[in-house]
């Protein structure tokens, strides 16, 4: 099997950054990060979506400008029918490609090449061909899976000429509540939650009863509490077939995580210098990849070097 040449993508931001930091953080990602696809939008609360959406066309045209391709991400929970409305719009749009976040999204797509994000739950051969017939052409496959569970997947996508991608860094996007934790957990009411979600730019740690680390919070949505770190498995991961790797925007420098990945990648930078480096790059944070290895995903596996 010939393998084609790794594509990175850089993820939706899940955090509510202010929209000055967002245009600055995707300009840089224009003009200096090695990805090779960038997808924009509000995927995680409606709410937060009127601060950067005015934003999106000039922010798209720098990115393609920077030689990226910008796909558009949808809710991931869709609750009221201006919500709804908006994932009509969305899917009607020419301009972009759009992936789909939940099956409402998957439904307003059907019948016109999209892409399918992590929060949608393929899980096995007959759901990803299920996708494909309908006019998915790539998936981002939900972050518990197995390797084992990921190799099936990619004989199906080989079949039906799907790309598959694997988030390779980041929180990963665990569930989504049609509650706000964030803001119960500051005494307030979702819908007057005062955007408190804004003061915790990398998410809020959840730990357990007894203080040990658990889960991030950030608005409604539960993502985990260490980062993703598949650097040592992207070998394996191609080997399987999976074409693509995503990168979550973490508050971190982005830039320097995706030139270390590119660079792992490319062959250029060998294991330990490179996981030294993404570790110096988010001090303080911890590190897992236990779901791809079939053990608890908080876990650590580190590959032979």
């Amino acid at each position: 099997m010939t393998l084609e040449h790794p594509k990175l993508t850089l993820g939706p931001l899940h955090f509510h950054w202010p929209a000055a930091r967002r245009r600055d953080f995707y300009a840089r990602v224009a003009d200096e990060a090695p990805v090779d696809t960038v997808v924009l939008g509000e995927v995680v609360c409606s709410k937060r979506a009127p601060f950067f959406d005015s934003h999106i066309p000039e922010v798209a045209e720098r990115l393609r400008r920077g030689g990226k391709e910008v796909v558009l991400g949808s809710l991931a929970l869709v609750m009221q029918a201006r919500e709804r409305q908006s994932v009509m719009d969305l899917a009607a749009s020419d301009d972009f490609l759009v992936e789909a976040n939940d099956l409402t999204a998957v439904a307003a797509c059907a019948g016109q090449p999209h892409a399918i994000g992590p929060m949608v739950a393929v899980y096995n051969p007959s759901t990803l061909e299920l996708m494909a017939r309908q006019g998915a052409t790539r998936m981002c496959l939900p972050g518990e899976l197995t390797a084992d569970a990921i190799g099936a997947l990619a004989g199906a996508a080989m079949a039906t000429g799907t790309q598959l991608e694997v988030q390779a860094f980041g929180r990963l996007p665990l569930a989504i509540s049609a509650r706000c934790y964030h803001a119960r957990a500051h005494g307030l009411h979702k819908d007057g939650c005062r955007y408190v979600c804004e003061k915790h730019p990398d998410g809020m740690d959840l730990d357990t009863l007894d203080g040990a680390p658990f889960l991030t919070v950030n608005g409604v949505q539960t993502l985990s509490g260490s980062y993703l770190d598949l650097l040592g498995d992207l070998g394996r991961l191609r080997a399987l077939g999976v074409s693509r790797f995503r990168l979550s925007p973490q508050d971190c420098d982005m830039v320097a995580v995706a030139e270390t990945f590119r660079a792992v990648l490319d062959g250029i930078l060998p294991m330990a210098p490179a996981r030294d480096r993404l570790r110096d790059l988010c001090p303080g944070r911890r590190f897992s990849n236990g779901f791809l290895h079939g053990v608890e995903g908080m876990a650590y596996r580190a590959a032979a070097i």
